[in-house]
């Protein structure tokens, strides 16, 4: 059961997650910090409800941990696109 993935996007093991727990971490911010959970293209909107039950369920915690806000993907620009906009802004 430990080699099941908990983030598709980042390639996060449940294992990875509880080694990341008994290490000291007792937060989904500690948890993401440690194996990059959550930080994939979702940005944890599929995972981070499953590890906020694994520490609730490995801790137990009344409450739940609070999830951390979903955050819009950026996306990679080419320094030539820049540059090439800029150059054009000299020109005129």
């Amino acid at each position: 059961m430990s080699d099941l993935i908990i983030c598709r996007c980042e390639g996060v093991y449940l294992s990875e997650i509880l080694e990341a727990r008994d290490n000291g971490a007792d937060s989904i911010p500690g948890i993401k910090k440690r194996v990059r959970v959550g930080m994939g293209y979702c940005q944890g909107r599929v995972c981070q409800p499953i590890v906020r039950d694994i520490l609730e369920s490995k801790m137990d915690q009344r409450t739940k941990p609070p999830l951390q806000r979903a955050q819009t993907p950026v996306r990679p620009v080419l320094i030539s696109d820049i540059i090439g906009n800029r150059e054009s802004d000299h020109n005129k």
